[in-house]
């Protein structure tokens, strides 16, 4: 399975959300520009992540976008079914010939690609945006440690 744009650029811009939201709203200018991404492409992508629950928007000058929900809550694997639809290794109707499956395409079927299927979505379901937000902080030294004095 290739994942599409959308896909890619989805997760990047929800990754970079939960890196830099810290309690206020986001401009999906400021997601474009640190991601390379075209704004007007974001504007598609939120409205479908909007539309799943996934964020939640403000309009006006001090608008924005905001996680609908803790970051810890939210699995890759949710972002990409609300992106890219169910994640399947092959389309299971390009597979059938002609609505008739014959002995060896169900073996490879109950073999590799339902086997494969699985491992997908049980890896895409075990990370969290957190997980990616925390390794992308690690990875770049960004300390979110708040001092008081």
């Amino acid at each position: 399975m290739k994942f599409s744009t959308k896909g890619r650029y989805g997760l990047r811009a929800m990754v970079d959300l939960a890196v830099h939201a810290k309690g206020d709203h986001v401009a999906l200018y400021s997601i474009a520009e640190r991601q390379g991404i075209s704004t007007n492409y974001l504007e598609q992508v939120f409205s479908v992540l909007r539309k799943a629950g996934l964020v939640k928007s403000v309009k006006g000058a001090q608008g924005g976008y905001v996680l609908a929900e803790d970051p810890s809550d939210i699995k890759v694997g949710r972002i990409l079914r609300a992106l890219e639809g169910p994640l399947s290794v092959i389309d299971e109707n390009a597979e059938s010939s002609n609505g008739k499956e014959n002995a060896i395409q169900q073996c490879i079927k109950i073999v590799v690609w339902d086997k494969m299927n699985e491992a997908l979505n049980k890896l895409a379901d075990s990370v969290t945006l957190e997980d990616l937000a925390e390794n992308y902080r690690k990875l770049n030294g960004i300390n979110d440690t708040m001092y008081y004095i």
